[in-house]
């Protein structure tokens, strides 16, 4: 009977393993369904599962090895090393949160330790613009009744701004000299990341001085990004230090959030700025024309 059992389990282990890696490597967004799990089961959780597993086995070193392997890769993908390049007073300091439903402007100043040049949120608390705007009266703000807000040390000019029919926010703006695009792309497992996305890439008219931001809701391994990496540089891959995840609470789990800029633009440094006011981490790029 024990026999039997540890079989079982072996038999459990491997069919899970198997699943798990056929769907990560290669089923990925093929469907929507497929999608599903794909998004569920980042290399991170795939590693912790493959952990748990290797308890209930006697065998356990071939889970051991492949937790090596995986955990190479998932470096290799999201890791980042970079050194910063010298920041100039005429370069542009950009942050993107998801507030979480929360915060407002005065707690992200606090938690970028500073205010920058441009900041944008998604998804924040609830606040008066009247009373940031007296406040800081040389300063800009902007708050759309679709959940973006905006901040800028010059005036800006809104160019557009919409929602898909699923609810994904979109703002369309101009200041400092550059185009900005900013989505907050609908969190509903109801909706496939698929449309949304399409409703990203279709409004993306402008390649050049231009800056996209936001909280996509799909890591930066997905193929939707692929039109989106033709035309822009990730600023993370490129300056970033450490693990380019956004989310979950601090925990490396996928990269949700995301600023890309046109290949036009130099990247000089990229942070992400852990905090526990939002389960999504703050990004702060600096930018030169």
């Amino acid at each position: 009977m024990l026999r039997l059992l540890k079989l079982l389990f072996h038999i459990i282990n491997v069919v899970i393993i198997i699943a798990l890696l056929i769907i990560h490597f290669f089923v990925k967004e093929s469907s929507y369904e497929a999608s599903l799990y794909f998004y569920t089961f980042p290399l991170p959780i795939i590693i912790l599962i493959i952990l748990i597993l290797s308890i209930f086995i006697k065998k356990r070193k071939y889970n051991i090895i492949l937790v090596g392997v995986l955990l190479a890769i998932w470096l290799g993908r999201s890791f980042r090393i970079h050194f910063a390049e010298d920041i100039k007073e005429t370069d542009l300091e950009v942050v993107f949160w998801n507030a979480s439903h929360d915060r407002n402007f005065e707690e992200a100043f606090n938690v970028n330790k500073g205010i920058p040049d441009v900041l944008v949120l998604v998804e924040h608390g609830e606040f008066i613009v009247k009373e940031f705007q007296q406040k800081y009266p040389d300063y800009t703000f902007y708050r759309s009744i679709r959940g973006i807000s905006i901040f800028s040390r010059t005036s800006l000019k809104i160019i557009n701004e919409t929602t898909s029919n699923y609810k994904s926010n979109f703002i369309n703006f101009e200041t400092q000299g550059i185009n900005f695009y900013v989505f907050d792309v609908s969190a509903s497992m109801d909706v496939p990341r698929e449309w949304e996305l399409g409703f990203v890439n279709a409004l993306i008219q402008e390649t050049n001085n231009t800056v996209i931001l936001g909280d996509f809701n799909v890591p930066y391994e997905s193929k939707y990004f692929d039109a989106i990496k033709t035309n822009f540089n990730h600023t993370f891959s490129e300056k970033g230090n450490g693990f380019r995840e956004t989310w979950f609470w601090n925990i490396p789990l996928l990269s949700l959030d995301h600023i890309w800029v046109s290949k036009d633009l130099k990247v000089l440094k990229t942070e992400k700025i852990a905090t526990f006011k939002s389960d999504h981490s703050m990004i702060k790029t600096f930018i030169r024309k």
